[in-house]
């Protein structure tokens, strides 16, 4: 089989099991495999390839097939312009979330900062890579998750204290920020979601409970007990979540609450700063 025909095997496949970016994804899966850069599968279209690349090729295309993420299948995602190890046992960080990082950066160099929910660790270890944290402390209630946000620390060369906490529960000190990409998605829309999030990725990371705000209620009614008078809060929502998020900040002591939107114009963070009891 040629590269050109392993594409194009590849683009009918995943086109015929509803797969929307089906030539990138077939592309991006040759590469990985077969350790070539896209200018090669460009140049090489009619090199024939080994036969166990073809056999590894056709064992990944067809766990696309079966709706399994990209990143999933290779193992990592792009993040900040950095590169973040991920398995089914983290959500799969996404560009909305960077508009969180963007709007935290400008206030954690030289801070003290919270993640809770950290998951992969991409928003924590990103502030810590790009701005210079003073200390840094990322919480989840995995287990399984915490093994790759300390793999994603290793990799970047970074320092940070993670910890297995149900939020704010194993938490000690005063911070400078918190900021959180908790659950937020109703418990019964979960269903409806797309094959590749219902299915692959965790549903402790998703589900928000009734309405989707109980992690927001927990937030909102500690982080007085671990933000400083003056520190910041940076929360990501569902872009229908703002209301009900700057009232829960508003109620919990927090002032100065702004909602930002992500690029596409949805609003995706609620932000503020705690004025103390």
């Amino acid at each position: 089989m040629t590269v050109r025909e392993a594409l194009g095997y590849a683009k009918e496949e995943l086109e015929g099991a509803g797969i929307f970016e089906a030539a990138m994804d077939a592309k991006y899966l040759l590469m990985e495999v077969a350790g070539l850069s896209s200018a090669e599968l460009f140049f090489a279209a009619e090199r024939k390839l080994e036969e166990g690349t073809v056999q590894k090729y056709r064992a990944v295309i067809e766990r696309r097939r079966a709706r399994e993420p990209l990143q999933y299948i290779v193992g990592t995602q792009e993040f900040m312009g950095l590169s973040f190890l991920v398995s089914p046992a983290v959500l799969i960080p996404r560009q909305d979330t960077e508009r969180l990082v963007e709007l935290a950066l400008p206030h954690c160099s030289c801070a003290r900062v919270l993640d809770l929910c950290t998951g992969s660790g991409c928003i924590l270890l990103s502030l810590a890579k790009l701005s210079g944290l003073k200390s840094g402390v990322g919480v989840d209630l995995s287990k399984e998750a915490l093994l790759v946000a300390k793999k994603n620390a290793e990799r970047l060369l970074v320092s940070v204290e993670l910890i297995e906490s149900d939020l704010f529960e194993n938490v000690q000190g005063i911070f400078d920020v918190i900021v959180s990409n908790p659950p937020y998605i109703c418990a019964g829309e979960i269903g409806g979601l797309m094959p590749e999030v219902r299915d692959f990725e965790p549903r402790m990371a998703l589900d928000g409970d009734v309405d989707g705000l109980c992690f927001y209620r927990r937030i909102a009614e500690g982080a007085g007990l671990y933000l400083r008078t003056g520190g910041r809060i940076f929360l990501e929502i569902g872009c229908t979540q703002a209301k009900e998020v700057s009232s829960l900040l508003e109620e919990n002591g927090f002032e100065e609450i702004d909602v930002k939107k992500d690029y596409a114009g949805l609003d995706r963070v609620v932000c503020g700063c705690y004025r103390g009891e």
